[in-house]
């Protein structure tokens, strides 16, 4: 099977979605890829991308394809053609596309259950995968009972992605009420939100807490802070999308069907780790905890600065977050040093003594207990999966 893949190669879907793929041929024939950027269709033009197509004997193309773009040129042409979501869906072909609405959905539950009040959606304007995002993130919002508590930032044009008016949105993000919860439509634009709530000097989370979708892992990690993001069932995708190309080649009649994407979990890092509470001991507490992360933090530091027992704030710390104080400075403790194994070439015993640690097999210990892998394997494994 020969498959002509045009999307952008710079996100992490791209990569996972053809891992399902891979691991769909594993139980069949092999599979030949071509990985073709979007500047490339736009400089050919549909049809010098059909033409280019049928002179590689490409079986299948699966594509980010404009609202314009006669896609049924690829059929006449004795080519499978599938619709990556891009601005809009088709009904000629069938689209690779995801429950948006669920996933909206699944934010708005994470956000509502830490107390906030105040929400916001980050997004491109007139895309559909964006536009059903805020949707279902809304729409629960407002069945709480907030929707008069919701702002909305669709200035971003999808067409320029890489660019954004940093003033405007800085103002935006400056005239919100806070603290505020805002779902990023994808981790890219998650990121570009976490970038200029640190350049105009808003705090990420207390001020600002923040989600993405789709857990491209390195971006999230080498976020600052970490990013929270959910988890789209993408590997997955790829595989039944590879079982509905096998099927449509070799069924010209069969006119294929939609793959839906499925979200999976919401994976908490620090950008979203905060609760919004009343309790002036308990946030205290929290924001202390947050700028002192760098350093060997224990309950009793934490209790110098809160003037409440031991017993009291433990109790109310735990009945807010579900976690002990200690539990909660170990989690935070070892999403930093995630955070610098990624983002730094430096040893693992460097990075311990950046955070006040220089008992290297105790912190690695701790660090797999929380992460599952040693801080070597860690790196390792997540670098791999960006081909470093």
């Amino acid at each position: 099977m020969r498959l002509l893949f045009i999307t952008d190669f710079t996100e992490q879907f791209a990569y996972r979605f053809l891992r399902g793929i891979f691991n769909y041929s594993q139980r069949s024939e092999q599979w030949v890829v071509c990985k073709m950027p979007p500047s490339y269709k736009r400089e050919l033009g549909l049809e010098g991308v059909v033409a280019w197509a049928k002179d590689w004997r490409a079986d299948v193309v699966i594509a980010q394809f404009d609202p314009e773009d006669d896609v049924t040129l690829f059929r006449k042409n004795g080519i499978v053609a599938l619709a990556q979501d891009f601005i809009s869906k088709f009904t000629e072909i069938p689209n690779i596309t995801a429950d948006y609405d669920l996933t909206g959905c699944m934010a708005a539950e994470h956000f509502l259950a830490k107390g906030f009040k105040n929400f916001g959606f980050f997004g491109y304007n007139g895309v559909c995968w964006s536009d059903e995002r805020c949707d279902g993130f809304r729409k629960r919002i407002e069945k709480a009972g907030f929707g008069d508590n919701f702002c909305m930032y669709d200035k971003q044009n999808i067409e320029s992605m890489w660019y954004y008016d940093q003033s405007v949105l800085s103002k935006w993000l400056q005239d919100l009420p806070k603290p505020i919860a805002i779902m990023a439509c994808d981790d890219n634009q998650g990121n570009i939100l976490l970038q200029a709530c640190n350049s105009c000097g808003l705090k990420i989370p207390f001020d600002v807490a923040i989600i993405g979708v789709d857990n491209d892992e390195i971006l999230c990690n080498m976020s600052d802070p970490a990013m929270s993001t959910i988890d789209v069932d993408i590997e997955k995708g790829g595989y039944d999308t590879a079982a509905i190309v096998d099927r449509m080649v070799k069924d010209p009649t069969y006119p294929g069907e939609d793959v839906i994407l499925k979200p999976l979990n919401v994976i908490e890092r620090v950008s979203s780790s905060v609760f919004a509470t009343n309790d002036k001991s308990v946030l205290k507490a929290l924001r202390f905890i947050h700028a002192n992360v760098d350093r060997k933090l224990q309950v009793t530091d934490v209790l110098e600065h809160v003037p409440l027992s031991r017993r009291l704030l433990e109790q109310r710390f735990k009945n807010m977050t579900g976690m002990s104080i200690y539990s909660y400075i170990s989690t935070l403790r070892m999403e930093r040093f995630a955070y610098l194994l990624l983002s730094s070439n430096d040893s693992v015993s460097d990075i311990a003594a950046r955070l006040d640690e220089f008992d290297t097999k105790s912190i690695s210990r701790r660090f797999k207990a929380i992460k599952g892998y040693t801080p070597s394997e860690f790196r390792k494994m997540e670098l791999r999966k960006l081909g470093v």
